[in-house]
């Protein structure tokens, strides 16, 4: 994949992005953690924020126009409780560091391996954010999704999640996580009631639906995808951590188109199966 930002954005702006809401202290804290220890654990980091600085830099410029604050990286590394961040300015920082971690990554793994490692990152973030918002949060998870009692359980707790993440900002005003399934993938038709879930588990494989309003970072999930064929996804991959927690190997597909969804809605239609299926 090849382009620029600015001939990316250009073809895919976000106008319902420019006016910048606050973002939640708790979140931008455990989300700092988790960014920036596995951001300078990469092979070939050289410490220095002045590579992560120069991208948000450009980034804000190129998509939101305006200026950007020169110490952005290096607070949020080092400092990120000490002011109240904007939508815009997490945006663009994760955006940044991804894209740095990115390109780190492709100077030493193979081209066949690159978006396994590239993946493979973006799972140790969520890994890191989910430990620190679980803590926060008192998550109660289940052992396993055997019984009712405990698909209430898990029901409970994605329910909390969702509830930090518009609470914090990082969704703007709507999360589901639904496992009432009625959707076409490609040319099969997939339907499942709630009511299925365990059953289906039990004979391989169920289904959710991942819908998501206004998500902070869908500007840059976009930009960085068609520059370099994979995005942060941070609700996703937490989200995915949980379910690894109970022992499910659970993640959006590649190939279901969410056309008849509300434009505003960004949704992803999501497999579960055991991790020792």
């Amino acid at each position: 994949m090849s382009s620029t930002l600015a001939a990316i954005v250009a073809q895919h702006p976000f106008p319902d992005y420019q006016a910048w809401w606050p973002m939640g202290p708790d979140f931008i804290r455990f989300m700092a953690t988790a960014i920036s220890s596995q951001w300078a654990a990469l092979p070939g980091h050289s410490g220095d924020v002045a590579p992560v600085q120069a991208r948000a830099t450009d980034y804000i410029h190129t998509v939101y126009q305006r200026p950007a604050d020169p110490g952005l990286a290096q607070r949020f590394v080092q400092q990120p409780t000490a002011r109240v961040w904007q939508s815009g300015e997490f945006d663009a920082l994760s955006y940044a560091f991804y894209r740095h971690a990115f390109e780190l990554l492709a100077q030493t793994a193979l081209p066949v391996d690159l978006p396994r490692q590239r993946r493979a990152f973006t799972r140790r973030v969520g890994c890191l954010f989910f430990d620190q918002m679980a803590d926060f949060l008192d998550l109660s998870l289940p052992d396993r999704l055997e019984t009712a009692t405990q698909f209430g359980h898990l029901q409970a707790a994605i329910a909390q999640i969702g509830a930090f993440l518009l609470d914090q900002g990082y969704l703007r005003d709507h999360f589901a996580f639904r496992f009432d399934v009625n959707v076409r993938r490609g040319n099969d038709s997939i339907r499942q009631t709630k009511a299925d879930l365990l059953s289906n588990l039990r004979q391989g494989r169920a289904y959710a639906l991942y819908e998501m309003g206004y998500p902070v970072i869908l500007p840059s999930a976009v930009y960085l995808y068609h520059l370099l064929g994979e995005a942060q996804h941070h609700s996703s991959r937490t989200i995915e951590e949980l379910f690894r927690r109970i022992g499910y190997r659970a993640s959006e597909t590649d190939d279901f188109d969410p056309t008849g969804f509300p434009a505003h809605l960004v949704v992803e239609l999501w497999e579960i199966t055991a991790l020792n299926h």
